[in-house]
Order: C-alpha cells, then structure tokens, then sequence
C-alpha cells in the first residue's frame, strides 16, 4: 500500500476540492470608513457646541425710554404748504430752522413767516423772530417781534372787516374753534388808522370784539365828513 492509498483511507478527506486560499486583512481605508459616519457626528456635535459658546447671548428687552423734550429732528430754510381736501392752499409756514420736541409734540421755529387762509377767504400773516405751534398748527404762540396782520374782506353776510395788525413780543394766535389773538404783555392794534395801545389783549375773530387790560391808549385818526 502506497501513500496514495493511506490518503484513501482517511474518512472525510476529499481529495477532488482544492485547499481554500488564505485571507488577506481588509486595507486600512476600509476600516476606517465603517467609523467615519461616527466621527463626523462627533465633530458636528463640538462645531455645534463651539457655535453656541460663541454666539453672544440675546439682548435683554430694555425699559422703554422715557419721552424727552431734546428735538428728535431739525429742518433748516424750509417751506411747508398744507392743503384742505379740495386741494386748496390752507396754510405755508417759512422758517430759518424749525426743531421737533417729541414730549408734547410742538414745533419751534426761528424767523418764522406764516400764512393762514381761512375757509370764508380771510388771509392770515404772522412773523415773530420764535413761532411755537402745536401737532395740527391750529395754535401759534408768537416771540420776538411778533406781528400779526389780519387783512381786510368781507363777512358771510357781505360785511367789510377792517384790516386788523397787532404787534408786541408776545402774541397767541388760536385758529380753532374760533379765530383768536391773545396776550399778556404789552400790544399794539392798528385798525383803519386808529391805534391803540394796552398792558394785555384777548381779541375774538367771530364777535369781532377786541378787550383791552391795564393802561390803555388811544390815538383815533380824524373820520372824513359823509
């Protein structure tokens, strides 16, 4: 019996099917790739982390701040025109520097000139070195060389209404409810020639009357003959 036959003998030996080739270990790369998904979570977490340590914190809500009387705007050598519905001119206020106070919401204005047209036609002129007015400029308080000038026409009924021109430092112009000039220092009112002087003044558009205070004079210009 040779050796070939010894090999025969061996229960479970197939002699027909070749020896299986020994496994190479998987390169480097591939194994690396089976971690790589873990990895680049690892790293999205820390950038996330990072982002918010760096991000500044959101700013606490700060008390609302209180309204100050300090101008919020200023507009220098303007002209401002305000129109009625129909389009009609109703007022043009001119102005070196005009200076907004958020706190009551009024409007100062140097070497102010003012012009008002009243709805029955009546024209309105003012000029003062400082014009104060209200938000609707429906109020006007004259300093400095204040004058005033309501010029002549005519009533709804068809009346003549006098040319009127007050002056003084200190004059207030009320437009609204009822055409009004006040004051409490010292005025002057020109009305058809006649002057008249007084310590104060409250004149009323729609009576046409004017009150005089304190000490007043009175210089009437000589009426012509009918």
């Amino acid at each position: 019996m040779n050796a070939e036959d010894d090999f025969d003998l061996i229960p479970g030996l197939d002699r027909s099917a070749p020896p299986e080739p020994r496994r190479r270990p998987a390169p480097w790369w591939d194994r690396l790739s089976i971690y790589l998904p873990i990895m680049l979570m690892g790293l999205l977490a820390l950038a996330s982390y990072w982002l918010l340590r760096a991000t500044p914190p959101a700013p606490e809500p700060q008390p609302e701040r209180p309204v100050t009387s300090e101008p919020d705007y200023f507009m220098r050598r303007f002209s401002v025109k305000s129109f009625d519905a129909a389009g009609q001119l109703k007022a043009e206020v001119i102005g070196d520097e005009a200076r907004h106070h958020p706190d009551d919401d009024r409007v100062e204005i140097d070497n102010a000139r003012i012009r008002n047209l009243a709805e029955s036609g009546a024209v309105m002129r003012a000029t003062a070195q400082r014009v104060t007015t209200n938000a609707d400029n429906t109020i006007f308080v004259l300093e400095g060389d204040a004058v005033v000038v309501r010029e002549g026409g005519r009533t709804d009924a068809g009346e003549p209404l006098p040319r009127l021109e007050f002056r003084g430092e200190f004059l207030r112009v009320e437009l609204e409810p009822v055409e009004r000039v006040t004051s409490d220092q010292p005025v002057e009112l020109l009305r058809n020639g006649d002057r008249i002087n007084a310590q104060t003044l409250d004149y009323r558009g729609d009576e046409q009357v004017a009150d005089f205070r304190g000490r007043v004079r009175v210089q009437l210009n000589p009426r012509a003959a009918p």
